[in-house]
């Protein structure tokens, strides 16, 4: 299994829509974000706020049997969830199909886990 944890920029003047994009996800589109993620072999996704003096970002834990090919899907799926989800966290982030395609946005360097 593996895991990134990464930071995303939330672009100035757009915190109030990546909160209602969260809401969106967590409330009507639970369910398809659920399958989305299933689909495309995410077993863990884990969303933070963090404030800094740079501005606000978005904190992501991911976890998958091979995240690229699960980042290649968040890019090319046609699925109309995906969809839609690219086109929130392109106007949230400024994170393109594109970007999601290329290398991973960090690279692991230490994983301790207890047991």
């Amino acid at each position: 299994m593996e895991c990134i944890t990464w930071f995303a920029p939330i672009l100035p003047g757009k915190l109030d829509d990546w909160k209602s994009l969260i809401a969106e996800i967590e409330g009507p589109r639970k369910e398809d974000h659920r399958r989305s993620r299933e689909r495309m072999g995410l077993t863990r996704e884990v969303v933070s706020h963090m404030q800094t003096p740079q501005g606000d970002f978005a904190c992501l834990f991911h976890e998958a049997e091979d995240l690229a090919k699960t980042f290649q899907a968040v890019a090319s799926s046609d699925d109309p969830h995906d969809q839609w989800f690219r086109e929130k966290i392109q106007e949230v982030h400024g994170i393109t199909p594109d970007m999601l395609q290329g290398p991973m946005p960090a690279s692991l360097h230490f994983d301790y886990k207890a047991g």
